[in-house]
């Protein structure tokens, strides 16, 4: 129902580097660039295991639960249009105040960024929505490699966070980003369209 572009595109919209940048950077500005190195590491590895595990487990929970694949697209679009309305008018919402610091331990520091900043639960249900209505192997092969270069722009962005997030560089990521969240307000309702042809609610 949905082509290998769009789903990319879903993927980086909902678990790549855009959303991670700002917070990403905020948080770990007090670290040292090795110390960086390592947190990055971690958060790369978790949210692979994370988004993979999560889209298995998902689509194993939807099957049991009898729950078709045009209600989770419709749903998948839902959610979608929420957050994009969120993107859109994220930059006229008042400033929040300073991050906590990081714990100590790098595991725990991992762990938080990885949850939900790396890995959001939109981008959770966009990877089962996505493995529900795709039964090929070959297919599903695919999928899994569009995962892991989304999760690799995460890490090459975790890794230059200091030389990306200046001059025009953090520009260009800003318009960018302010593109692709119309972009998915578009794409949520032409997934809930696609999921209503699917039911024959709408002609093809």
């Amino acid at each position: 129902m949905l082509s290998l572009g769009a789903i990319f595109t879903i993927f980086f919209i909902t678990l790549g580097p855009l959303k991670l940048l700002g917070p990403f950077s905020q948080e770990t500005r007090a670290l040292d660039q090795a110390a960086l190195r390592g947190i990055a590491i971690r958060v790369f590895a978790f949210g692979l295991i994370a988004v993979i595990v999560g889209g298995y487990v998902g689509t194993a929970l939807m099957i049991k639960w009898d729950i078709s694949v045009p209600a989770i697209l419709i749903a998948t679009g839902i959610i979608f249009f929420l957050v994009a309305l969120n993107l859109v008018m994220a930059p006229y919402a008042p400033p929040r105040g300073p991050p906590e610091p990081l714990p100590e331990q790098p595991l725990v520091a991992a762990l938080k960024l990885t949850f939900p900043l790396a890995v959001t639960p939109y981008g959770i249900a966009a990877v089962i929505a996505v493995f529900a209505s795709i039964t090929d192997p070959v297919a599903r092969k695919t999928i899994y490699l569009l995962l892991v270069v989304v999760m690799l722009l995460n890490l090459l962005s975790m890794l230059f966070i200091r030389q990306i997030m200046r001059g025009p560089v953090l520009l260009t990521l800003q318009v960018l980003g302010a593109v692709l969240g119309v972009l998915q307000v578009g794409l949520a309702v032409q997934i809930i369209i696609k999921a209503l042809r699917g039911l024959q609610v709408l002609p093809a």
